[in-house]
């Protein structure tokens, strides 16, 4: 299992021999020849790679067989980077001129002629390897396989809201039935506790969320809570997630005794729904103290607990426990075909419904299996195909062990060879988290997994159509996007086989693990705090082995607060670590980053964010030449930036808190591959930069909590698609009006009190906007006059404007609006009643319309 993405590897290496980059840096070196026949053996190994992939769960000597060949590739993917690197490094000079001597020092090794030997030994190591791989290929019998990449018999399925999806509940209508019967039920006791019981699959979570949608539910209940309760019970994260759940507060490392008060003042007197979400453990005495505390809330509060464990269930009821069985035969051929066929076409093949019938079957009321197996098939209309899933020998298993595991496994094995690697790579996300989207194609990109064919489309608009196709193959769920970020979460199960398949790549490990296994590339840290690890010096243990020198990435699935990621920490990472791409020190405790960081050459992510002491960068880490991403947000202390930024020639991404008052001397407007520019709580910030500017592919620009004001240099963005302005004041000035961009796509203000001012700039640069939103203005009194004539608007969010008094009747040329929110906005969320509010006629063309919380009108487009 866990080679399966290999052949992603291998296409990996060879698209970079295949890149105009790299081919520069073959010309410059000399080592024509060399790559040439390294790339002839790739090739040809690869053409049976397929085969071999197929054919390795029989056959133990093709399994070692693959884990030699894969462990050759990670190495020649990071001499090949290390070269390329070398080569932009060289342009960088040749563009800028050289370094300080204390850097020049590390790079002195780094000559054409030096490095030629270096990288040619290298590489001929790698191809003497890659020949004997090649050789004893041939005992196995491989065969050549056309590369199917997934995408070609793909017929489209939209996106839709998870509004739908969480209504879209087949052959539950008596369970829901039964569950509201007895949370409606009058009580005497304070806090009654209903679990549902079933095996993993079988849709308790998506009938607890039917349950919570019913309008006669949300009339019972003042407060609708709903926590993914943590794998070990822990009381400070539940406490966490209930209370962010009520008031979208976000109160991480907080100790247990104001949590404990927050949480009480948050449901007091008030009647509420909870639903503990998937709950392992059976830890009675963090169970009966956190029943302790939500035992304030009033009478007739209600908790539903989802679980696999009858013994679960007994432990935290105080009602029998819903035992959820599987759908019937029908109910699971109605949703079936709801995820296998299209519902544009009125004729379905009968031979593939016959097919299907008989893999309903095998899947034994199973919802997950049904909706993995529909989308699955969806992707094809060839009988055979349907036949080679019905008679898989991998419905035995499930029969035998009762394990629906390696049916999941069917839907993998049919990704395109590229998205099983980024499947694989979830694995390294906590458990029932709700995914970023814009967090994982980081990563993806990080690690080189994103690749685009389309000169004109962006890689991170390419990895948002990765998470789309996992959508659309039952992979993940809960697919939202809004204002242009994609969030969705993962079934546990699914989550379960993300780890299964990528267990030789990825590994979760603790502060106090000791080793790891010489293959694995990425670790993530699963532990929040010291609790319970004795005799921690400030580095893993396993950092100060030789394995770690192999890692291409490091990252945390929790924000630490509390000293863990020190100076020593951060040293250890850099200097054993050398092929990292992917470096995660948020919320460390070092006042200065250590100067080596220009050691890290292939470094594309560096995130050190929240970090309340640093104060400086060093000059080297202008070094960084692949660097994609760079997060400095919330550096309280942070002062100038260096000044050298402009040789970070490949960063797409910056996020900056610095004490500094003008960012002219840094650099940063020369950055040309810059995508997207963030600042947030830049206390002293009056002066981004002023005169040449080459941001020329800046889409994006956010300023948040900047006491300013701050002079924008509007007239220079000449790409800019995005503008988020949040809690901060502006210098804006007669001139702004002719200056703004003309291609804004996405305008986001909150908490803005010069949000009409800001407005009345617009009127030139709107005819592209497709998204509209407004947070927290009470200074926002009217609608701009020239929204209306805006034809392409998509979106429009009013939220929290307690001034904004009307709809103005224009609202109705907007041809392409199909999403308005209005929440909490006084006069007019009244006005905007269905039917009976005076702004109605004005909006009910639009087809879907979210009031205060609540969908009052939803049509398909």
């Amino acid at each position: 299992m866990a080679e399966s993405f290999l052949f992603s590897v291998a296409q990996g290496v060879l698209g970079k021999i295949a890149s105009p980059a790299f081919k520069e840096a073959v010309a410059i070196y000399s080592i024509k020849d060399q790559i040439h026949e390294l790339e002839n053996t790739l090739a040809a190994i690869t053409a049976v790679l397929l085969d071999a992939e197929e054919q390795q769960a029989k056959n133990r000597s093709l399994q070692l067989w693959l884990g030699r060949l894969r462990d050759v590739l990670y190495d020649a993917e990071d001499v090949l980077d290390e070269l390329e690197c070398e080569t932009l490094r060289k342009r960088v000079i040749s563009r800028y001129g050289g370094v300080k001597e204390k850097v020049h020092r590390f790079f002195s090794l780094s000559n054409p002629v030096i490095l030629r030997t270096k990288i040619s030994h290298k590489i001929k190591e790698i191809r003497e390897t890659l020949s004997k791989i090649f050789i004893d290929k041939n005992q196995f019998g491989l065969n050549v396989r056309s590369v199917d990449n997934g995408m070609g018999h793909l017929r489209s399925r939209e996106m839709t809201h998870s509004f739908i999806n969480k209504l879209d509940v087949v052959g539950r209508d008596v369970d829901k039935q039964k569950i509201i019967e007895i949370l409606t039920r009058p009580d005497h006791k304070n806090l009654l506790v209903a679990p549902i019981v079933g095996i993993g699959g079988m849709g308790k979570t998506a009938l607890a969320k039917s349950i919570c949608n019913d309008d006669g539910v949300k009339a019972q209940f003042e407060l609708l809570l709903w926590v993914c309760v943590p794998e070990d019970f822990d009381l400070e994260k539940t406490m966490e997630r209930i209370i962010k759940d009520a008031n979208s507060q976000s109160l991480s490392n907080l100790d247990i005794q104001p949590l404990q008060t927050i949480l009480r003042n948050t449901i007091k007197d008030k009647k509420f729904l909870l639903v503990l979400d998937d709950v392992w453990s059976n830890d009675r005495s963090r169970w009966e103290e956190l029943k302790s505390l939500l035992s304030e809330g009033a009478h007739g509060s209600k908790i539903i607990v989802t679980t696999r464990s009858s013994e679960v269930a007994s432990m935290m009821g105080t009602h029998a426990a819903h035992n959820l069985k599987g759908l019937s035969h029908e109910d699971s051929m109605i949703l079936f075909k709801k995820w296998a066929f299209d519902e544009k076409e009125k004729q379905l093949c009968p031979d593939l419904l016959k097919i299907g019938n008989d893999i309903v079957k095998k899947c034994q009321g199973v919802p997950l299996l049904v909706k993995t197996m529909g989308s699955l098939l969806y992707t094809k209309d060839e009988e055979w195909y349907w036949a080679h899933i019905r008679d898989s020998e991998t419905w035995k298993l499930v029969e035998q062990k009762k394990d629906v595991l390696p049916v999941l496994k069917l839907s993998y094995d049919h990704l395109p060879s590229h998205l099983k690697h980024c499947f694989a790579t979830i694995s390294l996300f906590k458990r029932g988290e709700e995914f970023n989207g814009s967090a994982l194609i980081m990563l993806w990109m990080s690690l080189g997994l994103i690749s685009s064919s389309m000169k004109k489309l962006a890689f991170e608009d390419v990895g948002v159509d990765y998470i789309k196709e996992l959508w659309k193959r039952s992979l993940i769920q809960e697919v939202e996007e809004s204002e242009s970020i994609l969030s969705f979460k993962m079934h546990d199960l699914v989550h379960s086989l993300a780890m299964i398949v990528a267990q030789d790549d990825c590994s979760v490990i603790g502060l106090d693990t000791v080793e790891i296994s010489e293959r694995i590339r990425y670790i993530s840290f699963s532990t929040y705090s010291l609790e319970g690890i004795s005799n921690f010096d400030g580095v893993p243990p396993f950092l100060r082995k030789p394995t770690s020198k192999r890692l291409h990435a490091i990252k945390f699935q929790y924000d630490f607060d509390d000293g863990v990621i020190n100076r020593e920490f951060a040293r250890t990472c850099i200097s054993k670590c050398n092929h990292l791409r992917y470096l995660d020190l948020e919320y460390g405790n070092f006042e200065e980053l250590p100067s080596s960081i220009c050691n890290l050459k292939q470094l594309r992510l560096l995130f050190l964010g929240h970090n309340k002491r640093l104060k400086k960068l060093p000059d080297s880490i202008c070094e960084l030449q692949s660097l994609l991403y760079l997060y400095l947000d919330h550096c309280s202390e942070l002062g100038d930036l260096p000044k050298k930024m402009k040789r970070l020639v490949s960063l797409r991404k910056l996020i900056v808190t610095t004490k500094q008052m003008s960012l002219q001397e840094s650099g940063i407007q020369y950055l040309e591959n810059l995508e997207i520019l963030g600042f947030y709580e830049c206390q002293n910030l009056r002066v981004l930069f002023e005169g040449a500017c080459q941001l020329t592919c800046l889409r994006k620009l956010e300023i948040t909590d900047c006491v300013g004001p701050i002079s924008l240099p509007f007239v220079e963005l000449i790409a800019l698609e995005t503008l988020v302005i949040s809690n901060c004041k502006l210098k804006l000035t007669q001139d702004d009006k002719s200056k703004f961009p003309s291609n804004l796509r996405m305008l986001s203000i909150s908490n803005f009190e010069q949000v009409m001012e800001l407005l009345q700039c617009l009127d030139e640069s709107t005819y592209t906007l497709q998204s509209f939103a407004v947070y927290d203005c009470p200074s926002f009194m009217a609608i701009p006059v020239w929204l209306p004539n805006n034809i392409r608007l998509k979106v429009i969010w009013l939220i929290r404007c307690p001034n904004l008094s009307f709809i103005p009747q224009d609202i109705q040329s907007l041809i392409a609006l199909k999403e308005l929110h209005i929440e909490y906005c006084g006069e007019l969320s009244e006005r905007c009643r269905p039917t009976i509010g005076k702004d109605w006629p004005n909006i009910a063309h639009i087809a879907r319309i979210k009031l205060d919380l609540e969908w009052v009108q939803w049509m398909e487009d």
